[in-house]
């Protein structure tokens, strides 16, 4: 099917970047011109959320225009249903080449579920997640292949998560893979044959995934001082919601640490995420270069954020803003508005619906969780829902974890006995320290949050069961299912 009506579309998604760490979305410290270069051009989304604040989970929601809940993609274990319709096979459907480069983090033999090719090879779909049940300390997975470092992932009970104390300059494969997935997209981009048939390239950088390595000079751009600490209150660790405290044990978050480690991560983090506003911007030169920059929309987004030691906390699996909250911007020069800021509440999952409606397919036909942009970017869509759902069903917790925020309020659900809450005003409390779930004047407030969180689950009981069951299973097998021709 030919088709030279439609535009490109050019997917840059990284990986545990949170808003916050860059110039574009205010900070004082990172650099990230590139962004800046793309909310220029474009739209930036200043309230834009992950549906699930894990690598597999998120991606998989994203692929699929599906919660978590809905598709059954509970963990970092979970391959995805080869019955699922993905927006890559939709869009070859109208004519489009796919592509995928990099990074989707889809396990399975049958892992690009829609994308043509993949150009670059992605090191993280190997089958070495191994299933955590819930409520217990990770161990790190054993036969893993050579030049995968995931032990370090997995500290021994009782000792601090080693990412932090290892930070620094340097170089690591992350560095070396995210470099081979920009060559390959330059290549991609280059071929003549892009100018024939539409395409939609999907480019999966690794970083600023930890771990917090980065090459010189990214690193002693920010260390020792132009790096700031986590804003942490006093008392206010001592006081953690029990999800938070949950997290901090079982992955050793908590440290201890030095304030000079603390500053040493934090540091190669930035630099990070400024290698990587740099690939992006070498990517917009290529479009540039080869005259399809018009023709081309650029989705900039990320799987979910980082924690980066906000609330003694590391790595993602929290529905606090650094984890759950991530960029997004969207451009199409000379099409969609230009130089725009938008506040309302979104989330990946419309991402996937816009992709769909750009390329001409109807996303309520397909009974996505999510919704067009299209109309919220021209200014057309007085009804916008102003909602975001992320879900926690993996490790990292010992329940289902439900979060929904809408307007200025955000709620964080844990179901089970007792049920256990926390609620924020994200307006007075933008740092999301005070706790007002149990706030009586706040309490209808509360209970239509809830109501929302439990009407997208139907069952919260028996989707616990479920995952219970399915950890238990896979557990049992230790992967094997992973490795067979297996439709969950």
């Amino acid at each position: 099917m030919m088709s030279t009506d439609k535009p490109n579309i050019l997917v840059i998604m990284s990986d545990e970047h949170g808003p916050m760490f860059s110039s574009t979305y205010g900070h004082p410290l990172v650099d990230t011109p590139n962004m800046d270069r793309l909310a220029a051009q474009g739209t930036t989304f200043d309230a834009h959320y992950t549906n699930s604040p894990l690598c597999v989970p998120s991606r998989l929601s994203f692929m699929t225009g599906k919660f978590v809940s809905t598709i059954r993609g509970w963990d970092n274990a979970t391959p995805l249903y080869l019955g699922e319709m993905t927006w890559p096979y939709l869009l070859r459907s109208q004519g489009y080449d796919t592509a995928l480069d990099g990074k989707m983090h889809m396990l399975g033999r049958h892992a690009l579920h829609g994308f043509n090719e993949q150009i670059a090879h992605d090191p993280h779909a190997a089958n070495v997640h191994p299933v955590f049940p819930w409520g217990e300390a990770p161990e790190p997975p054993t036969d893993v292949p050579e030049g995968l470092d995931l032990a370090s992932n997995f500290p021994k009970a009782g000792e601090a998560w080693p990412e932090v104390k290892q930070a620094g300059p340097g170089t690591h494969k992350v560095i070396e893979d995210d470099q081979s997935f920009e060559d390959a997209a330059h290549a991609y981009l280059s071929d003549p044959a892009r100018k024939e048939n539409p395409f939609a390239l999907c480019v999966g950088f690794i970083a600023p995934h930890f771990p917090y390595i980065v090459p010189e000079p990214y690193f002693s751009k920010y260390y020792p001082d132009r790096v700031d600490m986590p804003n942490i209150p006093r008392g206010h660790l001592e006081n953690l919601p029990i999800a938070a405290v949950r997290l901090r044990e079982m992955f050793g978050l908590g440290g201890p640490y030095t304030e000079d480690e603390v500053l040493r991560a934090r540091a190669a983090y930035f630099g990070m995420i400024e290698q990587l506003d740099e690939r992006i911007g070498r990517l917009m030169d290529t479009l540039e270069e080869q005259g399809l920059a018009e023709n081309t929309v650029i989705i900039h987004t990320s799987d979910h954020g980082e924690m980066a030691g906000e609330h003694g906390l590391w790595r993602k699996m929290c529905f606090y803003e650094q984890s759950a909250r991530v960029p997004l911007q969207i451009s199409w020069p000379g099409h969609l508005p230009e130089d725009q800021r938008i506040s309302n509440i979104t989330s990946n999952v419309d991402i996937t619906a816009t992709i769909l409606d750009l390329a001409g397919v109807s996303p309520k036909e397909w009974k996505l969780d999510g919704d067009s942009l299209l109309p919220l970017i021209d200014g057309d869509a007085p009804d916008w829902k102003d909602e975001a759902f992320v879900e926690h069903l993996a490790h990292g917790t010992d329940r289902p974890r439900g979060m929904i925020r809408s307007g200025k309020y955000k709620l964080s659900y844990n179901h089970g006995t007792p049920p256990e809450f926390e609620m924020y005003d994200l307006e007075a409390d933008p740092g999301e320290f005070d706790n007002i779930a149990d706030d009586p004047d706040l309490r209808e407030a509360r209970n239509s949050l809830l109501a929302r969180i439990l009407e997208k689950w139907r069952d919260a009981d028996a989707m616990d069961s479920a995952i219970r069951q399915s950890q238990k299973s896979r557990f049992l097998m230790r992967g094997t299912m992973m490795m067979e021709d297996v439709d969950f």
